[in-house]
């Protein structure tokens, strides 16, 4: 299998680690800013269902919780499964948050570039939701 070509997305965000992974972990708050999910979240433990902007809805299982800042989770989608490899990590007194994107098979130019300033508006929501709260 050949490797895919990647972009490592990150955001800094002025609150303490912990504090930034306990709301982002929480997937009931991803409604708040993660849009590139959809919306309607409804679930228990480590697998939920959202709902895309069309209506269908999007099996998402995640990884549980760790003293490590992982987030990751796969979103089912369209018969197959899209893993996401986000990570919340100190940087100072602060969170760094990082979000791999990878251009899979089949995917064009265009979509990649969509996708990720998909996830850099998610991200500056995030940021922006924990700054306000602080």
């Amino acid at each position: 299998m050949a490797t895919h070509r990647s972009s490592t997305l990150a955001v800094t965000i002025n609150r303490p680690w912990q504090e930034v992974y306990d709301f982002a972990t929480e997937p009931a708050n991803m409604v708040q800013w993660a849009a590139g999910l959809g919306n309607g979240f409804d679930g228990s433990g480590l697998e939920w269902i959202a709902h895309d902007p069309g209506g269908n809805p999007i099996r998402i299982t995640f990884t549980a919780r760790n003293p490590y800042g992982v987030f990751d989770h796969d979103v089912h989608v369209d018969g197959r499964i899209v893993h996401v490899a986000l990570r919340v990590m100190p940087n100072g007194d602060g969170a760094e948050v990082t979000f791999l994107l990878l251009q899979e098979n089949g995917m064009t130019e265009e979509e990649y570039q969509r996708d990720a300033a998909a996830v850099r508006k998610d991200l500056e929501t995030l940021k922006t939701i924990l700054e306000k709260a602080a």
